[in-house]
């Protein structure tokens, strides 16, 4: 029997004058990746920092006074507190970067729309790779003083924390976020009231409220329905990131979507760009096309136009299924009275998302409806990407369709260790921060002694097999294992001898990364790992979802073997990751293990991570590193063939593993100088750095969307904004009367073909178009030639294009004077496709036809 009643009170410290702007700081994500500002919290009660998650803004409501009296008065924290300030100071005030900044003009503002945001792990908004890839967007935006706004949703529960039992289980622990203890504040209108909008559901409306954060000079909306106004299935609608069934999935991307918009206009912002991340937002073009519609007298189509012109779409996705899709009649319930405010028929608006004849509507076909600019996130996926979605543009070929791609990056300020940066000061000079993208200036890396460079690396290696024993030790020990046991598994994670060769392999537990391939010939990897003189432990990190059974069967199976007495301590499977862990792991291992099934990964950005640290990548070539490697910054698994099936394929690569750890990864790492390093291998890792490090992070990253994307959707928006949207009423008209035509054009050619000339004369092609009540201006004729491959294919392509020169009855005809440039045997080919002035691709239409 309790003896009564237990209450509970929380006591906050009144922060001494002197330190006072520590709130400030707190609430300001610039800390997320800049490490003096979180030590100088850390430093003031270590023990409480790591108990609130390192999250500075619960740290100072809990914090005793004492120690902040007590640290007003020390001059060496005061000294640090004056530093990280100024510093703090220096980066909020600097001038706006005008490089970066050339195609905005006054005014232009990216609104870039998320359903996750990975910042820092005490701000649990994220789940994995989309997340963070969309926190070091946002901080890249920030360093470049871009015109940026980042909208998402503030979840209760951010993604689940990871345990892993005795018999390998993993166990999903979800806690709710207090939001006193978030860098968030509620957004506030100009005459000082909480931002509310209302969205409207089946037979009722629902209240969201808007929050605010800061990420340097960022700013992020967020959207929160845990409010009384609602019902209490309306208030779980933004509780759990990415939780609940297909209802929740649907109304949290409403809310994000439909809701972000109208936040937006509610604090009177007017964003120039909207950048769709992943097609969760994609509702957002519903909502802008609706407001244009009912408050500029405008058509559907004509809004359409105009909305997709600036908008920007990015695909993370490279498989079909992985695109979030819903029932027709769910999403009609939802829309179905929109339609009235958009003058369409139900059929019309179900074919935004491609849906009918038995078809889902498809969140990735609505965002690429609903823009003009459109990107995979690496070469490989975005020609993927092109293939997935052909019927999209169905008569261009995917080599030329309006999908593109912009290689992932990471921001190096939050992955790059603080060890690496103090050395880069030292030997660099401070302008490397300003030197991020400069090819030849990261050359430099390779002058740094090497003794240097590798007691940084063995520095940074300890640290992380420090922070994995402790780890381990409290897995173990919940586990109700004994302590001898634990001694026998933590044997080579020994911060005291780091020099045992460490691969790590830490991401989301799906299927397709293939997280045991490792396993695939266990009598091979025994001989490989049985070498005393030449030890390697493997250490394994992440999560699978909840509800993906098979990602979790991998960790089990992990667990099981780590547990065999041959991989006894030679195998660890770490519970609870985390960006914190994260960045750990991607400074302090020695070789970065990646080995999805080719093309399945995106991008991929852990690898970077690693690399930006010195790390060595052993992976597939798939995603960046198809890009990244050049022979001398890493090892390379050339992936098996597409059609070979799953045994063969899985044979295959990690027979590929295999040699390469036996016969050059392990073989490098041991074969050391008198210093106890081996200079081969660091000679790699400073190819890494100086290769990759000016290549794939953020920075260039964020510039690429500003020179391929966000510049040109500006000037697009400006041109179908003026004289009342005139440009978007002209394009849809247009673009009405060629799908209504296009089906009666053809192409035959009059004249007939030469099949030899002499160099320098002069060759004429003639071509008949009926054109269907089209005029010659509404089409552009053109021939692709080139010298002929081994493959039939034009090599040194060049397009020429046809001029109209008359009629021929009701077909208009063609003509091209051509001289050609090359001798030898040439090929060509001639087509004809919509052309318009006013289109942001030339075969956004996805229509052409070939003779």
């Amino acid at each position: 029997m309790k003896p009564g009643t237990t209450y509970a009170i929380e006591v906050n410290p009144r922060i001494p004058e002197r330190l006072a702007r520590l709130k400030e700081l707190a609430e300001n994500l610039w800390y997320s990746w800049d490490r003096p500002s979180r030590t100088l919290f850390a430093r003031l009660h270590p023990g409480l920092w790591g108990a609130v998650g390192n999250s500075p803004k619960a740290f100072l409501k809990r914090v005793d006074e004492e120690r902040l009296v007590e640290a007003a008065a020390d001059h060496i924290f005061m000294g640090n507190y004056n530093r990280v300030l100024s510093s703090f100071d220096t980066y909020m005030s600097e001038p706006l970067h005008r490089d970066v900044a050339m195609p905005f003009e006054d005014g232009d503002l990216v609104a870039y729309f998320c359903a996750e945001f990975g910042f820092h792990e005490s701000f649990p908004i994220y789940s994995g790779g989309l997340g963070i890839l969309a926190g070091d967007h946002c901080k890249a935006a920030s360093d470049l003083r871009l015109p940026f706004i980042a909208v998402g949703l503030l979840y209760r529960q951010g993604y689940f924390y990871q345990r892993i039992d005795n018999d390998g289980h993993q166990i999903a622990t979800y806690t709710d976020s207090d939001f006193d203890d978030l860098p968030i504040h509620p957004a506030m209108t100009k005459d000082g009231h909480e931002v509310h909008v209302e969205i409207d559901f089946p037979g009722r409306k629902v209240v969201v409220k808007v929050w605010e954060a800061q990420i340097g000079h960022v700013r992020q909306l967020l959207l929160d329905t845990d409010l009384p106004e609602n019902n209490p299935e309306d208030r779980y609608i933004t509780h759990q990131l990415y939780g609940g069934d297909k209802q929740t999935r649907i109304q949290q991307e409403i809310v994000l979507g439909v809701g972000g918009v109208r936040a937006l206009k509610a604090l009177e912002i007017h964003p120039t760009v909207y950048h769709i991340n992943e097609g969760h937002a994609a509702f957002l073009v519903i909502e802008r096309v609706r407001r244009k519609v009912k408050h500029h007298n405008l058509s559907f189509q004509a809004a359409l136009e105009a909305v997709a012109a600036g908008t920007v779409f990015t695909t993370h996705t490279p498989v079909p299924a992985g695109h979030d899709h819903f029932g027709e009649q769910m999403v009609w319930e939802y829309f179905g009275a929109c339609c009235e405010d958009l003058g369409i028929s139900r059929a019309e608006f179900l074919k935004l998302g491609g849906a009918g004849h038995g078809q889902d509507f498809n969140m990735t076909r609505l965002a690429l409806s609903g823009s003009r600019h459109h990107n995979g996130v690496s070469r490989i996926h975005g020609g993927v990407s092109s293939r997935i979605l052909s019927d999209m543009w169905p008569q261009v070929t995917p080599d030329e369709s309006p999908m593109d791609y912009i290689t992932n990056g990471v921001h190096v300020a939050t992955f790059l260790a603080q060890e690496w940066q103090d050395l880069f000061d030292n030997k660099l000079g401070y302008e490397w921060r300003r030197r991020l993208t400069d090819l030849d200036f990261w050359h430099q890396v390779e002058n740094v002694p090497d003794h240097h460079f590798w007691s940084v690396h063995q520095a940074l290696k300890t640290q992380m097999l420090h922070a994995i024993r402790h780890r381990i030790t409290q897995q173990h020990l919940r586990n109700h294992g004994s302590e001898a046991h634990l001694d026998r598994m933590l044997k080579y994670a020994n911060p005291l001898d780091p020099n045992v060769l460490v691969i790590g392999f830490a991401r989301r537990f799906a299927t397709y990364k293939r997280a045991t391939l490792l396993f695939e010939n266990m009598d091979w990897l025994r001989q490989i790992m049985k070498d005393a003189d030449r030890p390697v432990l493997f250490i394994f990190a992440g999560k699978a979802h909840p509800a993906d059974e098979p990602g979790q069967e991998l960790i089990k199976r992990i667990h099981e073997i780590s547990r065999w007495p041959e991989f006894e301590g030679k195998l660890l499977m770490v519970e609870g990751y985390d960006l914190g862990l994260a960045r750990r792991l991607v400074s302090g291992c020695d070789v970065w293990l990646n080995n999805p099934i080719y093309p399945l990964e995106a991008s991929g950005t852990s690898g970077m991570k690693g690399a930006i640290n010195g790390i060595l990548n052993l992976s597939v070539t798939d995603g960046w590193w198809d890009e990244g490697y050049d022979g001398t910054n890493g090892w390379a698994i050339k992936p098996a063939p597409e059609y070979y099936d799953d045994a063969r394929r899985n044979r295959e690569d990690s027979q590929t593993l295999y040699e390469l750890l036996q016969d050059q990864v392990i073989p490098m790492y041991y074969r050391r100088n008198e210093l106890g390093f081996s200079p081969e291998w660091v000679h790699m890792a400073k190819r890494a750095i100086a290769t990759l490090l000016p290549r794939f992070n953020s920075i260039r990253m964020v510039r690429e969307y500003v020179d391929k994307f966000y510049g040109p959707a500006s000037r697009q928006w400006s041109r179908f904004v003026a004289d009342e949207f005139a440009a978007g009423r002209e394009l849809s008209e247009w673009k009405a009367r060629i799908q209504a035509a296009w089906g009666g054009v053809t192409l035959r050619r009059l004249d007939d073909p030469v099949r030899r000339v002499t160099y320098s004369e002069n060759v004429q092609i003639q071509v008949a178009v009926n054109l269907d009540g089209l005029a010659p201006s509404d089409v552009q004729v053109e021939m692709l030639i080139g010298r002929a491959s081994r493959q039939g294919q034009e090599k040194e392509l060049r397009v020429l294009s046809f001029s109209p020169t008359g009629k021929v009855g009701n077909e208009s005809v063609f003509t091209l004077e051509m001289t050609p440039e090359y001798c030898g045997r040439l090929i060509y080919r001639i087509r004809v496709y919509p052309y318009h002035r006013l289109l942001t691709h030339p075969f956004e239409l996805g229509l052409m036809l070939w003779l």
